[in-house]
């Protein structure tokens, strides 16, 4: 049984032990696994690199063993849309029925235009 894969959005730790190129630990937010072939047990991850403040700092693409990758948190899981989400922000139209849409042109306007003409 081949080890389970991270997804879009992990926390991984990424060690000596899922590639020897970490000689320096990182932490890593994936952002998706590469569907290039590879050696069975190894896959290319796209990720951010994260600082100690958990700010990326880079973007790599990795080739590592997901055995040995240390899963931090999970990803977080998308929220599901509430009514006033779902619906855009329209402002709603507040004239009574049967007044028409068009903008009436302001008596100010209409005292400039008349003696012109």
């Amino acid at each position: 049984m081949s080890p389970q894969l991270p997804k879009a959005g992990d926390l991984v730790h990424v060690t000596r032990a899922a590639s020897v190129q970490f000689v320096k630990p990182i932490m890593c937010r994936v952002i998706r696994v590469l569907d290039w072939i590879t050696y069975d047990g190894w896959c290319w991850l796209d990720v951010y690199e994260l600082d100690a403040k958990g700010d990326a700092v880079a973007r790599r693409s990795i080739f590592v063993q997901p055995a040995g990758l240390q899963m931090q948190r999970p990803a977080p899981t998308p929220r599901t849309p509430t009514r006033s989400a779902a619906i855009p922000n329209v402002r709603q139209d507040r004239r009574p029925a049967g007044v028409p849409a068009t903008p009436q042109r302001r008596a100010t306007q209409a005292r400039r235009t008349a003696g012109h003409g």
